[in-house]
């Protein structure tokens, strides 16, 4: 993954595509594959078996690339 533009995580404002971690940067990040009830389907970058954890343990998220210019990121 190249340099990632990182911003505080809000619940509602987390979709599909996005990645997440808890801390700006830092390992492990997460693809967020699936969102249901407060919990995020989730592909790492190393793993590929999606873990399901809840959102609240994430901080930070970046945004799709491919979704940028479309959500004002």
């Amino acid at each position: 993954m190249s340099a990632v533009n990182w911003v505080p995580l809000s619940k509602e404002a987390v979709s599909v595509g996005d990645y997440v971690s808890t801390d700006a940067g830092g390992m492990p990040i997460y693809r967020v594959v699936k969102l249901a009830n407060g919990q995020a389907w989730l592909q790492g970058e190393r793993r590929p078996a999606v873990e399901v954890m809840p959102l609240e343990r994430f901080h930070w998220r970046a945004p799709d690339p491919s979704q940028g210019a479309a959500r004002g990121a």
